[in-house]
């Protein structure tokens, strides 16, 4: 019997999230059967190494909503959440993260909102941080009052990727040229009708974060350098700012020549060449990270590469034969038309093909507990 159209699909990028599978599946559902209205979990296993993948199959087998997306590789949280969201079936896709951090109930306050309110995006906001530790608060603040200055004011603060969207605004998502948008600048910028639904942030229910420092950097460097042309047009100002003061060094080695105390002018001599020199590096700095862009744009790979999708049947869910071998990105067919492949993107690897490891053995125990 064919299932009615999804009037929700809810997104949930995973790698490595074996341990808070259960808690993640009993409340997510009790939730999403609580709404009456048909709906779809995309959870996507972006080349999880450990028994995430087993985890999911078993969940399966007593939850027909679920649907398992699974990349080749581990391509990152942004890559893995645009994967999800452009394959998304429902009228409306919210995607929230695995760790319970954002609590799921609060989908049906943004379900609410969007439809009395006719709203296309609605937010989840972090009203409430405590739980977060005091650099992680003080980073994140930082990270958005940086957005907010080169995008605008429509960046929300303290909004990361909980948020509702309307079908509209994910297909004028499939229609941008980016290959790798960050969905928390992009879907501001494109200007749709808005909303907030503010939660307290909670800790994580299992497993260990998948957010470091270095990753939180990459982040932010990713959302500078594919939105903003800010960090070019700063190095035009310094430099600007490095031939002024230099000409005042010019003036004062004139003077101090006449006086005849050309000797003792070593240090303006000496601190001269150290800022030119720092100002030269970081003007490279930031014109080879735009460069390493173009690169990439020119070479056209895909930023992910779907392994299987569960809603391709049977076949592509455990294996990787010709059903689930496709390249998104490349013009071959997909669960959502030829529309959907346009944006989505890929590169092979091995993680996601591996065994799942010992976490088969208790497979049946995990889904006969949700059922």
């Amino acid at each position: 019997m064919t299932r009615p159209e999804p009037a929700l699909s809810v997104v949930v990028p995973m790698f490595d999230e074996e341990s808070v599978l259960p808690l993640l599946a009993r409340r997510l559902r009790a939730v999403l059967d609580g709404l009456g209205e048909p709906y779809e979990v995309v959870a996507v296993d972006d080349g999880s190494t450990d028994g995430t993948r087993a985890g999911l199959a078993a969940l399966r087998s007593g939850w027909p909503e679920l649907r398992v997306l699974r990349l080749r590789r581990n391509s990152g949280h942004q890559a893995a959440l645009v994967a999800g969201v452009l394959r998304a079936r429902g009228r409306y896709v919210v995607s929230i993260d695995a760790d319970l951090q954002d609590p799921p109930e609060t989908i049906v306050d943004m379900l609410r909102l969007a439809r009395a309110e006719d709203l296309d995006v609605v937010y989840g906001v972090r009203a409430d941080r405590r739980t977060d530790s005091a650099f992680k608060r003080w980073t994140a603040t930082g990270y958005y009052r940086l957005m907010r200055r080169l995008v605008g004011k429509q960046v929300p603060a303290e909004a990361g990727d909980f948020r509702l969207l309307s079908r509209a605004v994910v297909e004028a998502l499939r229609e941008l040229p980016e290959r790798a948008p960050v969905l928390r600048l992009v879907v501001p910028w494109l200007g749709f009708p808005s909303g907030e639904v503010g939660y307290q942030r909670g800790e994580r229910a299992a497993g260990r974060t998948k957010y470091p420092l270095s990753r939180m950097a990459g982040l932010a460097a990713e959302s500078v350098t594919s939105f903003s042309a800010a960090p070019l047009r700063f190095a035009t100002w310094l430099g600007l700012a490095g031939v002024a003061v230099c000409g005042v060094l010019v003036v004062v080695a004139v003077l101090a020549w006449l006086a005849g105390s050309t000797v003792s002018g070593w240090p303006s001599l000496y601190v001269a060449v150290l800022f030119l020199g720092a100002v030269q590096l970081l003007c490279l700095g930031l014109l080879g990270e735009y460069v390493a862009r173009i690169y990439t744009a020119v070479q056209g790979r895909p930023t992910y590469s779907v392994a299987a999708d569960s809603a391709d049947g049977p076949a592509a869910d455990d294996t990787d034969g010709p059903a689930a071998d496709r390249t998104d990105g490349s013009g071959a067919a997909s669960a959502d038309g030829p529309a959907a492949d346009r944006t989505d993107v890929a590169a092979d690897g091995p993680a996601a093909d591996g065994a799942a490891g010992p976490a088969e053995a208790g497979a049946d125990e995990l889904a006969d507990s949700l059922r």
